[in-house]
């Protein structure tokens, strides 16, 4: 595995755990949320400015992702 896809999958890894934890969900129901509203392809294509911001930013982010997608 070449390291920026590493790093990307590493990330994605990331987001799920602070999403989870803020939503007080387990793993199936953020993988199921994120793949319904493409948030995985999101955060895949736009890592490198994501990748940069805080664990508040990011999941406040992901949210407002997800609203302007229902």
């Amino acid at each position: 595995m070449d390291k920026n896809l590493k790093d990307i999958t590493y990330f994605i890894s990331f987001c799920i755990e602070q999403y989870m934890n803020e939503k007080g969900i387990n793993e199936d129901e953020v993988i199921s949320i994120f793949s319904e509203y493409g948030v995985l392809d999101y955060l895949k294509d736009y890592f490198d400015v994501l990748h940069t911001q805080g664990r508040q930013w990011l999941v406040a982010d992901i949210e407002e992702f997800i609203n302007t997608r229902k």
